[in-house]
């Protein structure tokens, strides 16, 4: 089970659907259900469309962006009326549209267009080619700014790029490197650049790193925070470089067949760094579904600056593409990156939940290490045991070496995990740092399937990984890091399908919409994507490399590509 049993008005809502147009489906064929007389906006035809508990089908019809019925490409193609747009897929596999249930989406859009990205790329020589094109663009004397998503281990030199690299690609700008949450690399005057030069209060929160000689690399050690506030010294893109971002981010989303994202807020993110964000919905420009949470500004002050924000943003406020889902992933201060949270701070924990739960609204919490994890579900099992929390559908995030007594726990408390692929960069330090036995169990994915937990497919991008769906699928699938280390046992390792419906209709669950979105089923939202490659068939080493050809959500094609690209709808 990946999600909450269907509530029964709904099933009985598609029963009768079904009763009301049965008339209409005899003499069509094998079409196994439609819920409109009137032709369809839209045929997909001559695919293999993968339909869940069912074999795959070959076509299927978009109506007022739902789907109106799947079956066999003669029968849907007999739907046709004089104005219905007919797409040949060629024999292309369709799968519900990708939702990731825990990317930093609204952040990444920010600085998309004026950062540079090393998303693929395998070499330092080819990093430090991007750099030195941007160089080409960018205004004298800018930042060239690459702000993650990148690991040593995928290049083939499989080492960090040096000062004097960076300094020969870009000579005659300032350069910022950010390697997940631990290294900031600098060009030789980027530190004065940046004001933090000699400074005291610096000097304590960044380590420099030395050569064999004992002489700065350039390359600086810190914590997260740290290196968070590092990042806010850089000059910010201004509204309309991020609203171009955002744009342009969406759509990278898009191309990896991505239709929808649950986004975590955090604490390094502003309230203000919504408005590009807002601005592509009140302009009916989106094209990625975004459920988004808010995290608390201030320290000491999380009630207080929850009720004003949620003041006229009730819980479930928006619409299909844009919708406010809750409060995390830093809930309060004192329980983000505490291991060891003190009876005041699950005081001012318990305080937020009460009010959390009062109105109904869902929270995400940000916890990495098992062992102490019984702090939050301490914490969550007080709350629940003054008010019920099940139906809220709480979740917690990470916890990658979760046990399976923390999973009965989560499950008894009815919470939600949402997992991510960190591993697939990381998971060479974790096998170092806790062995090879405890590597075997990270993370309990299968195990938490037999349960029956509510489990979300994500990859935690774009700063600690790069927000590809079909790299995080072939991580679930074969358990190997980057460098090809295999690492998660066998038992562990869940079925394509599985991994699929973790990756749709399990991350659906976690804004209330797994019956809405997230299948290839009648009824359903018509979200959608084309692939380049046959994701049930490939050797597992090459779903990596899947990429969505054509991807349409809500009946509108989003993106377009290869023999489909003349189809894209405007976004406007």
């Amino acid at each position: 089970m990946y999600y909450a049993s269907p509530v029964k008005w709904v099933a009985v809502s598609r029963i009768c659907v079904v009763a009301i147009f049965l008339c209409a489906l005899i003499g069509i064929g094998s079409v196994q259900a439609q819920i409109a007389v009137a032709a369809p906006d839209t045929i997909l035809i001559n695919g293999k469309l993968v339909v869940y508990d069912s074999q795959p089908v070959q076509a299927l019809a978009v109506r007022d962006g739902k789907i109106a019925a799947i079956g066999d490409a003669l029968s849907i193609s007999a739907l046709a009326g004089p104005s219905t747009r007919v797409i040949d897929l060629g024999g292309r596999t369709v799968i519900p549209g990708l939702i990731d249930s825990h990317i930093h989406a609204i952040r990444a859009g920010l600085g998309y267009s004026t950062e540079v990205q090393w998303l693929g790329v395998r070499s330092l020589k080819e990093a430090m080619e991007r750099l030195s094109v941007a160089a080409k663009t960018a205004p004298r004397g800018s930042w060239l700014v690459v702000a993650g998503g990148w690991t040593p281990r995928q290049f083939r030199e499989d080492r960090r790029p040096t000062q004097a690299e960076i300094a020969a690609a870009a000579p005659n700008h300032r350069v910022y490197i950010q390697l997940l949450y631990t290294h900031v690399l600098l060009d030789p005057s980027g530190a004065a650049a940046l004001g933090i030069a000699g400074s005291a209060e610096w000097s304590t929160r960044l380590i420099p790193e030395r050569d064999q000689e004992y002489k700065p690399t350039g390359w600086l050690a810190a914590d997260n925070r740290a290196i968070s506030d590092l990042f806010n010294l850089l000059p910010a893109p201004t509204f309309a470089q991020r609203l171009m971002g955002t744009r342009r981010f969406f759509r990278a989303l898009n191309a990896m067949g991505i239709t929808g994202v649950s986004d975590p807020g955090g604490y390094n993110i502003e309230i203000a760094d919504y408005d590009p964000l807002f601005q592509l919905w009140r302009d009916r420009a989106l094209t990625v579904r975004v459920r988004y949470s808010l995290s608390a500004p201030r320290r000491n002050h999380e009630l207080e600056d929850f009720k004003v924000l949620t003041q006229t943003r009730p819980m479930g406020s928006g619409d299909e593409w844009l919708r406010f889902n809750g409060i995390g992933e830093n809930i309060t201060w004192g329980f983000y990156n505490n291991d060891n949270p003190s009876g005041e701070q699950k005081e001012q924990l318990h305080e937020v939940l009460l009010w959390a739960a009062s109105r109904g609204m869902t929270a995400t919490f940000h916890w990495h290490n098992d062992r102490p994890v019984h702090h939050l579900l301490d914490a969550l099992a007080r709350v629940n045991a003054e008010t019920p929390i099940a139906k809220l559908r709480w979740s917690i995030a990470h916890l990658n070496d979760a046990s399976l007594e923390t999973l009965q726990r989560m499950k008894s408390l009815g919470l939600g995990w949402l997992m991510q692929n960190a591993f697939y960069f990381r998971g060479e330090a974790f096998l170092g740092q806790r062995g090879s036995e405890a590597a075997r169990l990270v993370p309990p994915m299968v195990s938490a399937l037999r349960l029956q937990l509510p489990l979300g497919g994500g990859t935690d991008a774009h700063r600690v990984m790069v927000p590809n769906p079909f790299v995080s699928l072939q991580w679930m699938l074969d358990g190997k890091t980057i460098s090809g280390l295999a690492m998660r046992a066998p038992e562990e390792l869940p079925t394509r399908m599985e991994a699929l419906r973790l990756y749709t209709q399990g991350s659906a669950w976690f804004s209330f919409e797994e019956l809405t979105r997230g299948e290839l089923a009648v009824g359903q939202l018509a979200d959608l994507a084309v692939l380049s490659g046959d994701y049930l068939s490939l050797p597992t080493d090459q779903i990596g490399a899947i990429v969505s050809q054509l991807t349409m959500v809500g009946g509108r094609i989003v993106y377009a590509a290869g023999p489909f690209v003349a189809l894209e709808d405007s976004t406007k």
